[in-house]
């Protein structure tokens, strides 16, 4: 388990949970993650109370050449779980899990069934989750456990769970137990399969330690303390020793990246990188200790790929590098080490192959794929001659299909939400656009008609250390099915496009060329007959509901709406309530939004908070109360202030979610709230909506009296 230096700044920043307000499911971990120490992916990682398909449609609203149905596509067909998602095959092929929703629409939980038994509905519920639902979870090398994460109502104090997936009846036993503790970091080892490292803060809360855990037992022992300065930790397979620690300085934000021998021998510091440079080990060599591979961005724009002297840090050789984008995924023979294939995304999947034989499955699932699918591998046998691959497309769900990897013949597996199928879909156009100062930024488009212009969303990914993707997303669905075009531009501080393009975001929020950037792209729109001016909303959640706060403050003139969803005010008391975890990246993330705490007209400046008085367009907030990163309070000064000087605002707090909306039926009921809000003021088509049966919300404007 290897974490880059960028991969690090999205975990701790304001990036929304995968079980956001914008997607039925996503792929992502929300800040978690599970790996197996043999590196063969990516350097990563309801019922409404109307079910009434009646439609509003304001007068001015006119579907002309749509790219999507005729129809009205039900939020809760778009928002609502996915009938199966994240299938993994056990290690010796024997079972098939996935997740999907328990009786009644319930939250997604663990399924299994044998692999011989073609048929999902006679697959067994493992897990019973009954509130958030499962979204992290693998299989443990016994081929017998499931290993799974979840949280209390959306606090982002995450516990690993084991539970017995061949056995009726089984209990899951909490590995990670206690009061306020938070495990991350899981790593799995073929070669030690009764066994797992993983690392919580239940020592000091500040800091990971990594623990050594017989997880059929739930023995569990302090492997390697932190010494408090160690953001992640990585393993030599052969032994499954903790020999590699990512460092943060806390002066200087520097990384280093730390290793030793073994697990009796010192530490000792093998790569500095200073602040602005990406980098990290990606895995021990198969060579007795000789060499490891690393990527670094050091004397170039974006970071690649090298083989280093494991004693010196000294770089033999660069292995693969793309000039316009960071090295991306990265698979490796879980043996002997030897690089299979590298990807690059720019603006869609690329690959570098290195191996033939891996050249040709790939080549052969995608002529066997869908048009325009994007094609990766979600699980594989630990012989690797069983394949599930996933077929990703930008206008239908993901497909699912098992690849037989020695006959090259794939069998369909599922889609993940079949009533999908039924409708008709925009596709997603990568685009390009020049902001005022000439940089190129990559962006998305999904637009609502082909002929005229329409009302647009700009729809603002989080992080902002993060970044927008090609793929079926169903918020843009939504609203291009609603009749809005949607915009998701990678604006500078976007991560992937390397160092300079990342940092140019320093100091640049809210009243910066980060925001100018937003606003380019709108105009870009405009100028290309895309977007309605007079029509124009910025949408977005954590840092892109700052950035909607932002556009509504200090460019008011752009938007006739906004939609802000666990988005910070202020940025001082955001980061003064940080949880305790996220300390040793504090000065980290000063150095990218400024320095707030040293600097408080700075601090003004950027904070819309204190600059409501230029605020006119009408405002939707929506916020978990329990979230960790961007507490309640964000939501509740602004939208307190907002009132009391008589702007028009909503606010939507829902007592048990946390940066994100988890629970379908909360999910189903905000964008219910939002797609009327967006009808009034945009107006688009809007379905019916009278509240959802099950949904907890709350309006703190209303049950309180705001003095004039």
């Amino acid at each position: 388990m290897k974490i880059s230096n960028t991969t690090l700044s999205a975990l701790f920043a304001l990036t929304c949970s995968t079980a956001s307000a914008f997607s039925s499911f996503g792929a992502g971990t929300g800040g978690l993650l599970i790996r197996s120490s043999s590196r063969t992916s990516s350097r990563t990682r309801t019922t409404s109370t109307s079910n009434s398909n009646s439609v509003v449609q304001p007068s001015r609203f006119e579907l002309m050449a749509a790219t999507s149905s005729e129809e009205i596509i039900p939020r809760d067909v778009l928002f609502g779980n996915p009938k199966y998602a994240s299938p993994k095959l056990s290690p010796d092929g024997k079972y098939l899990t996935y997740l999907a929703p328990a009786a009644d629409d319930g939250p997604l939980n663990v399924y299994v069934r044998s692999t011989a038994d073609k048929n999902n509905d006679n697959a067994r519920m493992v897990t019973s989750d009954a509130s958030r639902g499962i979204r992290q979870y693998q299989w443990a090398m016994d081929s017998e456990t499931i290993l799974f994460m979840q949280d209390f109502e959306g606090d982002e104090n995450f516990h690993l769970w084991a539970i017995d997936a061949t056995a009726p009846d089984t209990i899951a036993k909490d590995l990670t137990p206690g009061k306020d503790v938070k495990a991350s970091h899981l790593i799995t080892n073929k070669r030690f399969p009764n066994e797992i490292l993983v690392a919580t803060n239940e020592r000091e809360p500040s800091c990971f330690d990594m623990y050594r855990i017989q997880y059929k037992t739930g023995t569990k022992i302090m492997d390697t303390s932190n010494p408090g300065d160690v953001l992640g930790w990585g393993t030599e397979d052969s032994s499954f020793q903790v020999r590699e620690a990512l460092v943060k300085n806390q002066e200087d934000a520097s990384s280093v990246v730390r290793v030793r021998d073994d697990q009796d021998s010192e530490w000792r510091d093998l790569v500095t990188f200073p602040y602005g440079e990406d980098g990290n080990l990606v895995e021990f060599c198969a060579d007795g200790g000789k060499t490891c591979l690393m990527t670094s961005s050091v004397g170039r724009e974006t970071s690649a790929l090298l083989k280093v002297d494991l004693k010196t840090g000294e770089t033999l050789g660069v292995i693969s590098g793309n000039d316009k984008c960071d090295v991306g995924g990265i698979v490796l023979d879980d043996d002997t080490k030897e690089i299979k294939a590298i990807s690059y995304n720019y603006a869609r999947t690329e690959r570098v192959f290195f191996d033939e034989e891996f050249e040709k499955d790939y080549e052969v699932l995608k002529s066997l794929g869908p048009d325009d699918a994007e094609v990766s591998t979600a699980s594989k046998t630990e012989d690797e001659k069983t394949w599930i691959v996933g077929y990703t497309r930008s206008d239908g769900p993901t497909e699912y299909a098992i690849y037989d990897q020695e006959k090259k013949e794939t069998k369909p597996l599922f889609v993940t939400n079949p009533d999908l199928l039924d409708y008709k879909f925009a596709p997603m156009e990568d685009i390009r656009v020049k902001a005022r100062d000439g940089l190129e930024l990559v962006g998305y488009l999904t637009r609502a008609d082909t002929e005229k212009k329409t009302p647009l969303i700009l729809l603002v990914h989080g992080g902002p250390w993060a970044r927008d993707s090609w793929g079926f997303n169903a918020q843009a669905q939504w609203f291009a099915n609603r009749g809005y075009a949607t915009l998701q531009m990678n604006y500078r501080g976007s991560t992937g496009y390397g160092k300079n393009f990342l940092h140019k975001g320093d100091g640049e929020w809210g009243v910066g060329t980060m925001q100018h950037d937003l606003t380019d792209s709108v105009q870009w729109a405009i100028d290309e007959g895309i977007a309605d001016p007079e029509n124009i909303c910025v949408y977005g959640g954590s840092y892109g509901g700052y950035a909607c706060l932002a556009g509504l403050a200090f460019t008011p003139d752009v938007y006739k709406c906004g939609v802000d969803i666990v988005g910070p005010s202020n940025i001082k008391t955001l980061l003064d309530s940080i949880p305790a975890y996220w300390g040793p990246l504090r000065n980290d993330m000063l150095k990218k939004i400024g320095d707030v705490d040293a600097d408080e007209e700075f601090n003004k400046k950027i904070s819309p908070l204190y600059h409501i008085d230029k605020i006119t367009a009408p405002l939707l907030i929506g916020q978990g109360a329990n979230d960790p990163r961007v507490k309640q309070a964000e939501a509740d000064q602004i939208a307190f202030a907002m009132k009391k000087k008589g702007i028009p605002v909503e606010y939507v707090l829902y007592p048990d979610e946390g940066h994100g909306f988890a629970r379908p039926n909360n999910r189903i009921d905000f964008n219910g709230r939002a797609e009327k809000f967006l009808a009034a003021h945009l107006g688009g088509r809007a379905e019916s909506f009278d509240g959802v049966e099950g949904a907890t919300a709350v309006f703190p404007l209303e049950a309180s009296v705001v003095e004039a």
